[in-house]
């Protein structure tokens, strides 16, 4: 399976739900506008060897940010950021 980065990254989008669950996850107070770019620079970052598909979803690991961004690899919605 190919991951294709800039698609992902030409894709991406926010349910209205998403930016309060990553702002309680990473127990943080980001406005959208923030947690999008982080986002963004987090996924465009990570090496491709980073991203890895399970199931319907890709997870893109950012070590050097410390954080793992979980994406629906058919809507390319964020479902939610951990921290590692």
């Amino acid at each position: 399976m190919l991951t294709n980065k800039t698609e992902i990254l030409n894709s991406i989008c926010y349910t209205e739900l998403v930016y309060d669950r990553i702002n309680k996850k990473l127990r943080s107070n980001f406005f959208r506008q923030e947690i999008e770019t982080l986002i963004m620079d987090a996924v465009d970052e990570a090496p491709i060897e980073c991203f890895e598909k399970i199931g319907k979803n890709y997870y893109v690991t950012n070590a050097e940010r410390g954080l793992r961004i979980t994406i629906n690899s058919y809507t390319y919605r964020v479902i939610t950021v951990d921290k590692m």
